[in-house]
């Protein structure tokens, strides 16, 4: 279904060509045509520019341009009423007829108005949290996990074959750490003299983890040497975290299709058949014991190491590997990666590197995702997990709840540093988006409920309801916005268009409800009540659409 944009615009291109038929103007190439929303009501739904860029074009006064338009834009169409401003400015206002029908279209076409073919069915890999399986996850995992879910559920919406895979990062410097830090912890349970030096993971998960080893099998590895046991401790500790991960992530509704190793890489030899491919173009050199990449040749400041002198390969050699892996051996079409900001650097280089395996760099998208600041009363702190005083994400989703965690993060683009306010995200009042965009859904629930109850039968819709009332009007608007909204997430990779949205049709309801009496006890009411009820329900599916896109519940009573 075509967006109202896309239909404004194409009325807009009719006028303009009937125009140049009809030799009111004449003919030439027509530019693309801007159609943008007024920032203030009274200049009409939308506005367009196209007179000015016409004016230069065919050297005509504008205002004389914008008048031949408006002259031929179809009397019956989606536009009602137009006002030309100087310089040459078209506003334009939706029709109320037209308006008015979307509401049945909403109610028995649902489909059309909360899916798109925009994706036609291409092939997309969403890739998310991959944290490193070390310890539990936490605040700053959150963000990414919400942003990764939301947009793979808006791709989903709007056509494409979504997969979501986390990645376990299980073979690099951070594992060795991580089993080390483990098989200490386990051997300070039997020997409190033993020491826990600097530069390990010092956070309580460990402890945790080693404690767990030690109520299933006790004492019995501390048998093994020093290598076996950080080896043995190590796997048992990766099975705990990634289960205990995965049920982390369940609190928030999110569930992963694929869970790939990066171990397996290694294992299976796909990664040492990518890095012959990658020698095998010429752009490698053996320096000081260690395989570089030449990606100064690349366009790079520097070149970077790709085997080290120990034989390991680098974090860098392993990405390529396991981008090699998805658009090679699993024929994604397009690949998205949601990072930490603080990852950015890695981007030019990895991008750099597919074009030697003959990847077209553009099919890989990455999203960075800033950092998160903890305000709690008046304090506010950055979140360190190597400190071990990070937030655990189980104990923000029991503190807030996971529809409040899943909006806080999602209401800010991920481009900006979100300061998350424990206080707000606990009220049930309407300062707390979430709590007044669910109470919208459950308002609309209780007045249908009450409907049913007094027999008020409105699943037909009645033909021919045109709505007059300005609450009514402006909440049709709202609706019939939902499909721009959705494609425009898609399109720019921007999750946190669809909250900011439903807080605004959550609001336009309200104003709706507190302007116009839904139920009424009067027969001669009856039409006017029914015209209403479809309303209501129209907007429940969208905004239920909305929450479910979010990954958040939709309660019928609050």
């Amino acid at each position: 279904m075509s967006t109202v944009s896309e239909l404004v615009t194409k009325q807009v291109y009719k006028a303009i060509s009937v125009s140049m038929n009809n030799k009111q103007l004449p003919q030439s190439a027509i530019p693309d045509i801007l159609i943008e929303r007024p920032q203030k009501k009274e200049h009409g739904d939308f506005a367009c520019t196209i007179s000015l860029k016409l004016s230069k074009i065919l050297n005509m006064n504008p205002i004389d341009i914008a008048n031949i338009i408006v002259s031929n834009l179809d009397s019956d169409g989606i536009i009602s009423n137009t006002h030309i401003v100087p310089p040459g400015f078209i506003n334009l206002t939706l029709d109320s007829n037209w308006l008015s029908n979307q509401v049945s279209l909403i109610i028995n076409t649902p489909n059309q108005f909360t899916q798109s073919n925009l994706g036609n069915n291409k092939k997309i890999q969403v890739e998310y949290v991959s944290a490193n399986p070390t310890g539990q996850l936490h605040v700053a995992h959150i963000r990414g996990a919400v942003i990764g879910s939301t947009l793979a559920n808006i791709l989903e919406a709007t056509g494409y074959e979504v997969q979501q895979e986390y990645y376990i990062n299980d073979a690099g410097n951070q594992i060795e750490n991580f089993n080390k830090s483990l098989a200490l912890r386990y051997k300070q349970l039997f020997d409190n003299n033993i020491e826990f030096p600097e530069g390990l993971y010092p956070g309580d998960d460990i402890i945790s983890i080693a404690k767990k080893i030690k109520d299933l099998e006790g004492s019995k590895y501390l048998e093994l040497d020093a290598a076996d046991l950080e080896s043995t401790l190590g796997l048992l500790g990766k099975k705990i975290i990634l289960s205990q991960i995965e049920s982390e992530l369940h609190l928030l509704g999110i569930n992963f299709d694929t869970w790939f190793s990066e171990k397996s890489l290694i294992d299976n030899g796909e990664f040492q058949h990518c890095i012959s491919v990658i020698e095998n173009s010429g752009y490698t050199k053996k320096k000081d014991g260690a395989i570089w990449l030449n990606t100064t040749k690349l366009g790079e400041e520097k070149d970077n190491v790709l085997i080290r002198s120990n034989g390991t390969p680098t974090y860098y050699a392993t990405d390529i590997a396991y981008h090699f892996n998805k658009f090679k051996k699993r024929s994604f079409e397009s690949v998205i990666d949601i990072w930490g900001a603080d990852h950015h650097g890695q981007i030019p280089r990895l991008k750099k590197a597919l074009t030697l395996l003959e990847i077209d760099p553009s099919k890989l998208e990455v999203v960075l995702v800033q950092m998160v600041r903890f305000k709690k009363g008046a304090i506010t702190e950055k979140l360190s997990k190597r400190k071990g005083t990070a937030i655990p994400l189980t104990t923000l989703v029991e503190e807030i709840g996971p529809d409040a965690c899943r909006y806080l993060f999602l209401s800010r683009s991920h481009e900006s540093q979100v300061e998350f306010d424990l206080d707000l995200a606990k009220k049930q009042s309407s300062e707390n988006p979430i709590y007044y965009i669910q109470y919208a859904h459950a308002r609309i629930c209780s007045i249908l409920k009450s409907a049913t109850n007094k027999n008020i039968d409105y699943s037909e819709c009645i033909n021919n309801i045109i709505y007059q009332e300005k609450s009514e009007l402006e909440l049709i608007k709202k609706l019939v916005e939902f499909p721009e909204i959705l494609e425009s997430s898609s399109k720019n990779l921007s999750p946190h268009y669809v909250p900011h949205y439903s807080f605004e049709l959550a609001s336009q309801f309200h104003l709706f409800y507190q302007h116009c009496r839904i139920l009424d006890d009067d027969p001669n009411n009856l039409d006017i009540v029914i015209s209403r009820l479809l309303l209501s329900d129209a907007t429940r599916i969208i905004l239920n659409t909305c929450l479910t896109i979010m990954g958040m519940t939709s309660p019928e009573e609050m």
